[in-house]
This record gives structure tokens, sequence and C-alpha cells, in this order.
């Protein structure tokens, strides 16, 4: 217990307390930005951010990951906040939380295991575009020292490592923010802020319960919203923990973290905060600073407050641009160019797949859409090319009986194909369907089945089915007609 305790928390302190602070300063634009696209006072996203780390650092099943509020979540919840006021988004956060517990016990972490590789590469590579993107109003009509800070910030992050010694020892993205905002104190010049993004708490937050009617009606007006925020979440979750496991070459339990998500979004609705989930830009500077175990996620969580609240004259004067110097380091860091060079030997189906993904999120800006659409396509793709994998060979033997073996998968993609690898015009008294080598999936297969078995017994011939497996042969019992009485009649106009 206490060798887990160290692999996870302390085996790597000095890089992950580095990581976590570079982290809580890169949290803090973005907390305050999405709580203005919410309608939020920006506490609310610096609370949240706050409180999802910690609970996350102990509860998560992804050492390394940060979770915290997003954009994605904020936009679910700006009508919800309109119309009816931040107690109900406090409220919606709460039952956001229960159902994410919910979906770990019912084990649906395990769904990722259908999201295929090129749908991965698709999200990353659509996220580094819209965190690129995300920069673009920053540096969009402004005055040459916000370019040349920029600039400056990005040379220190791409250079410093290479100083000997101690480029080694202290991440590169804090050294700009560092460097860029002693530059700035020190001229005075006329560039954007953290201070500017919006007012900092100057308290902690406290306990409270949401100031909502406890009745149906309350439920029914946050229950939509909180069952998107849960679907949303958790993708974006179960997608930020995947690409870690990539990064770092270890495992994540997907179950133990949505139910980590869901203890978080609960703590951060009864300490005055909205619903978050994994922050994959912010993950990233975590693990590419050197961030690997829990720790680096609570000193995310931990130093964030104690910046915004006891720090905050200092952290106001943070220019935007050395945080824009260090997103655009991590959207390009996050792109998966190998994946542009690799397009000439993929399949057609896994570019289309990933380009799929990339044009949708960029296009509508939620990553959930852009991955469900790559998902349904890719098993469109599967399904496509798992029923052209249908093989069906016929003999005649020495008693004049046509015998066929079919090897391969019957569904609905295949069904068609199935009916036409047999000659039902052959004059044969005795037809024998060998299927040991098959498996029939659904009702379409056994469908197909029924119809050549009909049609041969219509041109005057035996027919026998012999070797369905177990699964198949309940399937055929269940839901078949050709052995039953009547069957020409059942099958109607087959």
């Amino acid at each position: 217990m206490l060798q887990q305790i160290r692999q996870t928390w302390f085996s790597n302190i000095r890089a992950d307390v580095l990581a976590g602070t570079v982290v809580a300063l890169a949290l803090i634009p973005e907390a305050i930005a999405f709580s203005i696209i919410a309608g939020v006072d920006p506490k609310v996203g610096l609370y949240a951010s706050f409180s999802i780390c910690v609970i996350t650092a102990f509860a998560g099943g992804r050492p390394a990951m940060i979770s915290a509020a997003t954009g994605a979540m904020a936009l679910l919840l700006t009508t919800l906040v309109a119309e009816h006021g931040l107690q109900y988004l406090f409220a919606a956060t709460l039952l956001t939380g229960v159902l994410q517990i919910l979906a770990g016990y019912l084990r649906l972490g395990s769904l990722m295991r259908f999201v295929s590789r090129s749908v991965v590469t698709g999200f990353v590579n659509a996220l580094a575009i819209l965190i690129f993107m995300a920069q673009l109003p920053e540096l969009t009509d402004v005055t040459w020292p916000v370019y040349a800070m920029t600039a400056g910030g990005l040379a220190i992050i791409y250079l410093f490592p290479y100083v000997p010694v101690i480029g080694r020892m202290l991440p590169s993205p804090l050294i700009c923010i560092v460097v860029m905002t002693g530059i700035y104190m020190a001229t005075g010049m006329s560039i954007h802020t953290v201070g500017d993004m919006g007012a900092l708490p100057d308290s902690l937050p406290v306990f409270l319960w949401p100031d909502v009617p406890l009745n149906l009606e309350t439920l029914w007006i946050v229950l939509p919203y909180a069952i998107m925020l849960t679907l949303v979440g958790l993708m974006e979750s179960m997608m930020t923990a995947t690409i870690v496991d990539d990064l770092t070459d270890t495992p994540s339990d997907k179950n133990r973290e949505c139910k980590g998500q869901g203890l978080a979004n609960i703590g951060t609705g009864l300490l005055g905060g909205m619903a978050g989930c994994g922050m994959i830009g912010q993950t990233v500077i975590n693990v590419k600073s050197g961030g690997r175990t829990r720790l680096s996620t609570l000193c995310a969580g931990v130093v964030l407050l104690i910046m915004v609240v006891f720090a905050s004259d200092w952290v106001a004067r943070i220019p935007m641009a050395a945080l824009v110097a260090v997103m655009i380091m991590v959207s390009i860091g996050t792109f998966n160019w190998e994946s542009l060079r690799d397009m000439r030997k993929h399949p057609l189906s896994t570019n289309i797949v990933m380009l799929a993904t990339v044009v949708v999120v960029v296009a509508t800006h939620n990553l959930a859409i852009g991955v469900l659409v790559g998902v349904l396509l890719s098993a469109l793709f599967f399904a496509n090319k798992v029923g052209r994998l249908l093989v069906i060979d016929s003999t005649l033997d020495a008693d004049g009986c046509r015998e066929y073996e079919v090897v391969g998968q019957v569904f609905f993609t295949s069904a068609d194909q199935f009916v036409a690898g047999f000659d039902f015009k052959e004059a044969i008294d005795a037809v024998r369907i060998d299927l040991r080598r098959a498996h029939f999936w659904d009702i379409t297969a056994v469908g197909a089945l029924d119809k050549v078995v009909i049609k041969f017994r219509r041109e005057g011939a035996h027919v026998e089915v012999i070797g369905l497996n177990e699964a198949s042969a309940t399937l055929v019992d269940q839901i078949a007609v050709h052995d039953k009485p009547d069957a020409e009649k059942l099958i109607g106009g087959h």
C-alpha cells in the first residue's frame, strides 16, 4: 500500500510541483473566459477549476490528468443561466455529478474501446486547431509589443530546454511566464493582461446548497442539461485519459474516472462552481512540463486557488501574450503531425474518419459531436469490410447432393451477398448448407437464411442446414420460419 501511494503521489515531486504551477497559471484566463461564456461571475469558473482539480487528484482514474471548467460545458450552461439563473446552474452541476457516478458503476467508461485510433487522432488534431484558433483574438488588431512578447515567449519555451543543467530542471513554459511578466512590469507597456479578463475572487469558496425549490419542476428543468453535461463531460474526460495513456505509456481506469468526475462535479456544485471535465490542453501542458503523478493535479488546483485569492495582484499582471505562447506550444505539441505524413499509406477509410472528425469538431466547436460522427463512420466502414469477408463454396457429392460451405459473418450488410451465393436454378434433389464456419448476427441474417431455404424448396430440393454454432442456433430457433409449419406462408413475399 505504501509503495503504491509513493508511486502514484511522490515518485516525481519536483517535476509535479513545477508542472502543476504552470498548469495553474494556464487555467486562470481560460476559467475566466469560460465563466463569461456561461454568463456568470469569473469566480464561478475559478472555484470550479480549483475544486475539480483537487477532487479528481484523489478520486480520478488517470494520474497527471487535469480536469476543470471547460468551454464545452460552459456552452451547454448558457441557456440555463439566462433563463433560470445561477442557482439552477449549481443544481444542474450536482445532478451531473450523480449521473456520472452512476455511469461509472454501470461501467460506461469501458465503451472507450469502441473509439477507433483514427477517431482519437482526428479528435486530437481538431483540438489542436481549436486551441490555436482560440488564441487568435489575442493576436488580432494588437500593437507590435504583443507580437514581440509572443515570439519571445515561444523562443524561451523551445530554446530554454537546451540551456545546460537548469534547462532540464525547470519547465520552459513556467520560465516563459515569469520572464515575460518581468519584462512587462519593467517596461510598463500597454498590452492585455490576465487582470483585463475579469475580477479575480478575493475570498475562499464556501459550502452552499443551491437555492432552488426541491420539487419535480426543478428536476425537469435541470435534467436535460445534466444529461448533456454528463455525456459531453464523460466523453471529453475519457478522450483526455486515452491521450495521456498514449503520452505516458501507462494505463488508466476509465470507470474510476467516471466516478471521480462525478464526485468532482458534486463538490464543485456545493462550492459555487460550474460543471467541468477533462481538459486536454492543460493536461498536455502538465505532461509536457514533467507532470506524471496525482500530485501534479493536486498542485494545479491548490496553486490556482492560492494565486487567485492571495496573489491576485501579481497574477493580474501576467501578460496574455505569455499565456498565448504557452497555448501555441500546446497546440503544436498536441497536433499529430505523423497523421499527415502517413495518410498515403493508411487505408482510405481511416483517413476519411480522421478528417471527418476534424472537420466536424472544428466546424461545430463541439468535441462530442465530432467524436460521435467519427465513431459512426468507423462502425459503417467496419461493417462494410466485415460484410465483404463472406465466402460461399459448393461441391457436388457422389449422391447428387449440392453442399454449400459458408465462411464468414452474416448480418445486415452481407445478407444480400449470402443469398446471391446460391444457385437456385440448378436442377438438384438435395442441398446441404454447412454453417460450421459462419455466424448469424441479426434478424436480417436469419431472414436471408429463410429466403435461401424456401427458394430451394420451391425448386423441389430437400434442404438440410447443419453446423450452426450455439449463438446462431439460438437466434435461428427464435426468429427463423423455414423450420416452422407452413413456412412458405409465414415467409410471405420471399
